[in-house]
């Protein structure tokens, strides 16, 4: 994996964001030259400052464009330049932010996705392009754990269609670009991630959880907490994305990315109180709309075509998240 991606030109798109700042983390250990863009609706400049001194890279091998990723890469990028790998992962992530920017999500998701790819058809027909696609696409489930060769029960005009239905339009202009025109296209049906650098403020489970615990107030569960996620630690994704990218045998294929470990939101809240330490109670709140009931992400082809699946265990990267956010 490492010798594939050593002589390459990488763009990651949300650069500065959650997941893209650990993936350009680690593709600068793998040698590659990295491209990051971000235009920081949702992404954090801090996310990527051990990489800066007074606003210039410290960095020989990355350089970073603030612009948005729904132009096409020409507007942005040297006519000399040739990018052999794209990580799109552009797109606010998390439902209160992408019910507030709705418009940006969904046309990052489709028309940047399009751009990109329009991109690569001219520039270098040869380069592969990494889609973050996400569980999302599958809605509220009807079958558990979920399967890639699954459509989904989506609502196409509720409150989280703007971020459902992107995706799902950005998998359609994934497939297109690889039957109709011969692109090198993956696509990481993505499931929920944690980790340090999650922005503690932005809505999802895990740092609503850790904020209330770390202040001692009351953990919010929405529903009855009876509804599961599975989560996955950070840095478990990323390797299973830079393996998407550099399997040969990946080209052309969908693959779900999470830990297949399923947790009721009640025992998450209860799992992070005590990691914590805290006093807070339990309360209950109605439901949002249209919430998924089950996710819980069948890996196999994953372990087969990838040889991947997570390592970290829940405990173990709970203690690391909770340690990075009492510093927020």
């Amino acid at each position: 994996m490492q010798k594939f991606f050593n002589d390459k030109t990488v763009l990651v798109t949300g650069a500065a964001g959650f997941v893209g700042s650990h993936l350009v983390d680690a593709l600068l250990k793998t040698g590659a030259t990295v491209i990051g863009v971000d235009n920081f609706i949702t992404g954090r400049k801090d996310n990527l400052s051990h990489l800066f001194e007074n606003g210039e890279s410290t960095v020989d091998n990355f350089a970073f464009l603030e612009t948005d990723a729904v132009q096409s890469p020409a507007t942005y990028l040297d006519e000399e330049i040739k990018i052999d790998v794209v990580f799109h992962l552009a797109s606010p992530a998390s439902p209160p932010r992408y019910q507030k920017y709705p418009v940006e999500t969904y046309l990052v998701n489709s028309l940047g996705t399009h751009h990109l790819l329009d991109y690569l058809k001219t520039s270098n027909p040869e380069a592969r392009f990494v889609f973050a696609s996400t569980s999302e696409v599958y809605g509220d489930p009807q079958v558990h754990p979920q399967t890639e060769d699954y459509w989904g029960n989506v609502n196409p005009n509720g409150v989280r269609s703007c971020y459902d239905e992107g995706k799902r339009l950005g998998e359609t202009i994934c497939g297109v670009s690889n039957r109709d025109f011969g692109l090198d296209v993956r696509i990481a049906r993505i499931f929920n991630t944690y980790g340090p650098r999650i922005d503690p403020d932005d809505g999802r489970v895990i740092p609503n959880f850790i904020k209330q615990a770390l202040g001692n107030k009351p953990l919010t569960i929405y529903g009855k907490g009876e509804q599961t996620r599975s989560y996955c630690y950070v840095s478990d994704l990323v390797t299973g994305l830079l393996k998407l990218a550099s399997v040969d045998e990946a080209n052309g294929e969908t693959i779900n990315l999470g830990n297949p470990d399923e947790y009721t939101i009640k025992q998450t809240a209860e799992i992070i109180k005590e990691l914590a330490g805290s006093g807070g109670e339990l309360v209950y709140e109605d439901l949002p709309g249209d919430d998924p009931t089950r996710r819980q992400p069948d890996i196999s082809k994953a372990k087969e075509l990838l040889g991947w699946e997570p390592k970290v265990s829940f405990e173990e990267g709970l203690k690391k998240t909770i340690i990075d956010l009492e510093d927020k």
